[in-house]
């Protein structure tokens, strides 16, 4: 029996590592093998990838540069986690997948929508998640949380309207694709939110 395959997406500062916590324990106590990842990394190969794209000191990358390496931290990240754990029967629950290039590299970055599209198809083929959880919030209010963290990474040093054009595409994402789509308010309070998130995973357990 093949397992499920679940993505958390959102911007910086919607609350992804509290609730993948939360989700992690709610799909446990259903009696699932979870396997816990992220994107960019999950591999060795694709952490050492994650480093580069998340180094302040390559401010100012091509986003043509950028865009690839996603995807080749991706590809390893498949071949050596996703699929096998998949096949074999686990859960997959990883903190942003390919949505994200689409929503970062094409929504914040501008790149042609279609550039994208053809290395997802090379990459992944028909492969994509059973459900995508869109964590969403105002650019304002997850730039403040954001803000309280540690010191900000390349991407979090990015203007507001990058961030803006980001949400922008996850939204319009979620919207094209409602089948997969579940988007989770997270500007409520927590318990509101983790509430929510509970329903969800139990109508797919």
């Amino acid at each position: 029996m093949k397992g499920k395959f679940i993505t958390v997406e959102g911007i910086e500062g919607v609350g992804k590592s509290t609730n993948m916590d939360f989700i992690h324990q709610q799909l446990l106590t259903a009696g699932k093998d979870v396997v816990v990842t992220r994107e960019p990394g999950g591999t060795p190969l694709g952490e050492a990838i994650r480093g580069l794209l998340l180094d302040p000191g390559y401010t100012g990358m091509d986003s043509t540069c950028e865009l690839q390496l996603m995807f080749a931290a991706r590809a390893e990240h498949l071949a050596r986690v996703i699929r096998p754990a998949i096949k074999s029967g686990q859960w997959v629950l990883c903190d942003r997948f390919t949505d994200a290039t689409y929503a970062y590299q094409g929504g914040g970055r501008g790149i042609d929508m279609g550039i994208i599209a053809r290395l997802e198809e090379l990459v992944q083929g028909d492969f994509r998640p059973d459900v995508t959880l869109l964590l969403d919030v105002p650019v304002e209010v997850g730039l403040a949380r954001a803000s309280q963290r540690s010191s900000p990474d390349r991407f979090e040093q990015e203007q507001v309207e990058f961030f803006e054009r980001v949400r922008h595409c996850y939204l319009q994402m979620a919207k094209n694709y409602a089948g997969r789509y579940r988007v989770i308010d997270a500007s409520q309070p927590l318990e509101w939110v983790q509430n929510q998130l509970e329903h969800v995973l139990q109508s797919m357990c």
